[in-house]
């Protein structure tokens, strides 16, 4: 139910932005502001701060205390919230049901396609974009080399979260209750020779990873690849997913590591989410 809420505040936030967006593009006396009102107020709900009274929403959205109460009645006869016995007000069905209509993963890969497709492109190597599933790197885009490198992953397919660029940096920004679970449960496998095999010695990599920004993956899953990932956040700072390019050691050399995250980042700034 917590990762059905959390798909659900994603596509919350998603269409206020599309609203946000269209309004600044559009004569606003053409747009109808109890529905951008309406979604200010859904916005406000988030996985930190489930319910609302109506005082404290009114507060929050800068709006009276009797809009608020009527837009949220409004809600509620719609099933979009709900109103629980200590006369909060949370999150409705209405959202659930909208929210399983909608494939978050394909909403994931229609904004990372074009984007990842011009990563590839400028740093000349195959881009993949990955999310934390199943406390594994699961990938769900990819963008091959121009160089004609053939990288073995696949959409849809998963890797050890310990040996890959992406992973790292997947737990250096997730919540310390998170990371700390998926650490401790982790079998550190030996895949290559460079594999990181230890609990200490990854905690480790996880600091460098959060301090520097981004992560490495030096032959650690496969000898002769070097990975760099970084990041994706959305529009509320919240982590959605990790960017990487991968090449062969013989071509990606170390001393561009820094030229390489400045790419990555100038196209991760094109990832609308």
């Amino acid at each position: 139910m917590k990762r059905c809420f959390i798909n659900l505040h994603f596509y919350t936030i998603l269409a206020k932005n599309i609203l946000l967006k269209f309004t600044m593009e559009t004569n606003s006396k053409t747009l109808n502001q109890s529905i951008i009102k309406a979604f200010a107020l859904l916005d406000a709900f988030t996985t930190d701060k489930k319910e609302w009274g109506v005082r404290e929403l009114a507060t929050k959205s800068g709006y009276n205390k009797s809009t608020t109460y009527r837009l949220l009645n409004t809600l509620v006869s719609l099933h979009a919230v709900q109103q629980n016995e200590n006369e909060k007000y949370s999150l409705g069905s209405k959202l659930f049901e909208l929210g399983n209509r909608v494939s978050l993963y394909q909403s994931l890969i229609n904004a990372t396609k074009i984007p990842i497709r011009d990563i590839a492109i400028d740093i000349q190597e195959t881009v993949l974009f990955g999310v934390l599933k199943d406390r594994q790197v699961f990938y769900i885009n990819k963008a091959e080399s121009i160089q004609g490198l053939k990288i073995s992953t696949s959409v849809g397919s998963y890797q050890p979260i310990h040996a890959k660029a992406i992973g790292k940096v997947l737990l250096a920004f997730s919540s310390e209750t998170k990371k700390e679970s998926i650490v401790n449960s982790i079998t550190y496998n030996t895949i290559t020779k460079n594999t990181i095999t230890k609990k200490s010695s990854f905690l480790g990599e996880l600091e460098k990873t959060q301090k520097q920004g981004y992560a490495l993956d030096l032959e650690e899953f496969e000898l002769g690849l070097i990975c760099v990932a970084i990041p994706i956040f959305n529009k509320s700072n919240k982590l959605i997913g990790s960017i990487s390019a991968s090449g062969p050691s013989s071509r990606f050399e170390l001393k561009n590591v820094s030229n390489y995250v400045s790419i990555l980042k100038n196209g991760a700034t094109k990832i609308n989410l």
